[in-house]
């Protein structure tokens, strides 16, 4: 898929490249799932709560200890 990020704007590829890391974070497929759904319905009406960052952020792990 790397290949095919040369194609894209550098300001597309970069968000592309952060998603995938934040989301490679995730410890199994199911985490990673949930996450996108989760972030994907909350940007349906085109506005994001204070409590829809902090449910978005806590299923991508931002409010977990270290490892």
């Amino acid at each position: 898929m790397n290949w095919l990020l040369r194609f894209l704007p550098a300001d597309k590829r970069e968000l592309i490249q952060l998603a995938m890391r934040i989301l490679s974070s995730l410890d199994d497929a199911k985490e990673r799932r949930d996450a996108v759904a989760y972030g994907i319905e909350m940007l349906k009406d085109g506005k994001v709560t204070v409590a829809e960052w902090a449910t978005f952020g806590s299923k991508v792990g931002i409010f977990k200890g270290p490892r």
